[in-house]
C-alpha cells in the first residue's frame, strides 16, 4: 500500500503535468447533460404554464406526468454504464440527442394527457443511459484524486440548466405558449449534435489532441488505482452478479433513491410553490428560480473541492443530505415572511446538488473498471426511481392535504437519506 502511494506525488506536485483535459473533455459533457436535463425539467415550467389547464390535469396528475420519465429511465442506465465501459459512450449519446429532439418535438403536439404520458416515459428511456455514460467517460479521464471535482462539473449542468431553462422558460411562455417550451429544446438538441460528433473523445488512448505526458500520467494513474483494489483487503466487485450481492451497493442505491426524491421533488415543483408564494407572473418567476440555481454551482465545488482535498467521501454526502432537509423544513415554516421563505429555497439549492459529485466518486472504489459502469447504471437507475416518488408524493400530498405537507415529506425522506449515509462503510473512502 505504501510503495503504490509514493509512485504517483511526482505528478501532484509537478505542475508542468499538462492539463489540457479539462477544458476538451468537461465542456462536451456537460453541455450534453444540459440538454438532457432541459429536456427532463421543462415540464416543470409548462405545467404552470397553462399545460395543466389546456389538458385538464390536476395536482397528482401533474405529479405524475412529471414522475413518470423515471420509469423509462430504468431501462438503459445498465446498457449504457457498459457501454461506455466496454464500447463507445461518444456513440451511445449521439443516437440519444436525435430521440430525445424526436420525443421532446412530439411533446409540443399533444393534445391528451395519455399522449404527454407516453412520451414522457420514451424520453425517460432515450434519456436512461446518459448519466452513467458521462460519469464512466470522466473515470477514464480524471484518476481519483481529482475525480470528485471532476464529477462535480460535470453534474454542474443541474444549476446550469436551471440558470438557462428558468429565465428561457419564463420567456417562451410570456411571448408564446407552452407548446414552444418542447419545440425549443428540440431544436437545442439538434443543433449540439454537430458539437458533440466534433469534440466528444470516449478517453485518453484515441484523443488525437491529448499530449503524451498528459496521457501517461491519466494511464499511470488509474492503473496504480486498479493496483490498490488488487491489494486491498476487501476484493473489489468484478461482475453484475457480484454487485447484486454486494450490500454496500444497495446502500448506495437507497441513499441515492432518498436524494433523488429530494431533489426532483424540489425542481418539479419549485415553480410552483414560487407561484404559491409570491403571487406573481411566470416571467418573473423564470427569473427568481434562478437563483437557488446560482447558489447550486456554489454548493458543488465548495463541497467537491473540500472532499477531494480531505479524501473524506461520506462527511460531504452526509452534510448537504441534513443542510436540504433542514432547509426544506424552514422554507414551510417561514412561509408568512416571503423574503425569509425565499432565502431558505434559495438554501435548498445550495445543497441541492452538492452531495452529488462526492457520491459519485465512491462506486469506482468497490468495483473494478469493467463493473464501474454497470455499478453507476444499477446505482442510477434504481436511485432515480424517486425521481417518480418525489414528484409524484408531493403532487398527491398538495391536491388531498396540504403543500406544506408534500415539502415535509421530502425533508423527511432526505434525513433518512442522511442517516444512511452515516452507515457507509470506511472503505468508501480509503
Amino acid at each position: 500500500m505504501t510503495m503504490l502511494n509514493t509512485a504517483t506525488p511526482a505528478y501532484e506536485a509537478d505542475d508542468a503535468i499538462p492539463r489540457r483535459r479539462w477544458l476538451r473533455v468537461i465542456p462536451p459533457l456537460l453541455l450534453a447533460c444540459i440538454i438532457s436535463y432541459m429536456d427532463r425539467v421543462n415540464i416543470a415550467f409548462a405545467m404552470p404554464g397553462g399545460m395543466n389547464a389546456e389538458l385538464g390535469m390536476n395536482a397528482s396528475m401533474a405529479g405524475l406526468a412529471g414522475g413518470i420519465f423515471f420509469f423509462g429511465y430504468l431501462f438503459l442506465q445498465i446498457p449504457g454504464g457498459r457501454r461506455a465501459a466496454l464500447g463507445s459512450g461518444k456513440t451511445f449519446i449521439a443516437w440519444s440527442l436525435v430521440s430525445w429532439a424526436v420525443l421532446s418535438g412530439l411533446t409540443g403536439l399533444v393534445t391528451q394527457t395519455w399522449e404527454l404520458l407516453a412520451l414522457r416515459f420514451l424520453l425517460g428511456v432515450a434519456e436512461g443511459g446518459m448519466l452513467p455514460v458521462v460519469l464512466t467517460m470522466v473515470s477514464r479521464w480524471f484518476p481519483d484524486r481529482e475525480r470528485g471535482r471532476a464529477n462535480a462539473m460535470v453534474i454542474m449542468f443541474v444549476p446550469l440548466a436551471g440558470m438557462i431553462t428558468a429565465p428561457l422558460s419564463g420567456f417562451v411562455l410570456a411571448a408564446y405558449d407552452w407548446r414552444h417550451l418542447f419545440y425549443s429544446t428540440a431544436l437545442l438538441s439538434i443543433l449540439f449534435l454537430g458539437v458533440w460528433l466534433a469534440f466528444a473523445d470516449d478517453g485518453p488512448e484515441t484523443a488525437r489532441w491529448v499530449s503524451p505526458r498528459e496521457k501517461a500520467y491519466i494511464l499511470d494513474a488509474l492503473r496504480a488505482e486498479h493496483e490498490r483494489k488488487l491489494t486491498a483487503g476487501t476484493p473489489a466487485v468484478t461482475s453484475f452478479g457480484a454487485l447484486l450481492r454486494n450490500p454496500t451497493i444497495w446502500l448506495l442505491i437507497a441513499i441515492n433513491l432518498c436524494y433523488q426524491a429530494g431533489i426532483y421533488g424540489y425542481t418539479m415543483w419549485l415553480p410552483t410553490l414560487l407561484k404559491n408564494l409570491t403571487h406573481t407572473g411566470m416571467g418573473k418567476i423564470g427569473l427568481l428560480a434562478m437563483i437557488p440555481y446560482v447558489a447550486m454551482v456554489i454548493g458543488m465545488f465548495a463541497t467537491s473541492y473540500l472532499s477531494d482535498r480531505t479524501g473524506k467521501r461520506r462527511l460531504f454526502v452526509l452534510l448537504p443530505l441534513v443542510g436540504f432537509a433542514v432547509c426544506l423544513a424552514l422554507s414551510v415554516l417561514t412561509h408568512a415572511t416571503m423574503a425569509l421563505s425565499f432565502a431558505f429555497l434559495i438554501g435548498c439549492g445550495f445543497f441541492l446538488q452538492a452531495a452529488a459529485g462526492v457520491f459519485w466518486a465512491i462506486p469506482p472504489k468497490l468495483c473494478s473498471v469493467e463493473a464501474a459502469g454497470s455499478a453507476r447504471g444499477l446505482i442510477n437507475a434504481l436511485g432515480n426511481l424517486g425521481g417518480f416518488c418525489g414528484p409524484y408524493a408531493v403532487g398527491v400530498l398538495t391536491q388531498h392535504v396540504s403543500a406544506a405537507a408534500g415539502v415535509y415529506c421530502l425533508a423527511v425522506v432526505l434525513a433518512v437519506a442522511g442517516l444512511l449515509a452515516l452507515t457507509l462503510p470506511k472503505r468508501c473512502e480509503d
